[in-house]
């Protein structure tokens, strides 16, 4: 797979601004933020794109997002609500061909699916 920015983040040889980190993942805060909060969760196996994750390896995504139910909370935000995003392949709006999950919140959100 080729080398991406998140991997670059991972292995340390560009900075961000890491708020979370595991041996399975790491979060860090998005440089062009969509919402108050916006926290990216990037596991550090290899997958391009949720296509990519096989059936066994489904645990991966569930990881992610129960890391991100457990930010919202530490952080305060999780009763009033928020939003998880994936995005998949390029109409799927993905820049970042490393599987990650968006997580967004700290003020409302609004509707979802407007193109």
């Amino acid at each position: 797979m080729p080398m991406t920015i998140f991997h670059a983040i991972i292995d340390r040889k560009i900075p961000a601004d890491i708020v979370y980190e595991d041996e399975r993942l790491i979060a860090f805060r998005d440089i062009a933020p969509q919402a108050p909060v916006h926290v990216l969760f990037v596991p550090k196996q290899d997958f391009a794109t949720l296509n990519d994750v096989p059936e066994d390896a489904a645990i991966v995504i569930g990881r992610l997002a129960t890391a991100a139910a457990r930010y919202a909370k530490a952080q305060g935000f999780a009763e009033s609500g928020y939003r998880i995003v994936m995005n998949c392949n390029g109409d799927g709006g993905q820049t970042v061909f490393q599987i990650h999950l968006h997580l967004l919140g700290g003020a409302p959100l609004g509707h979802f699916g407007t193109p």
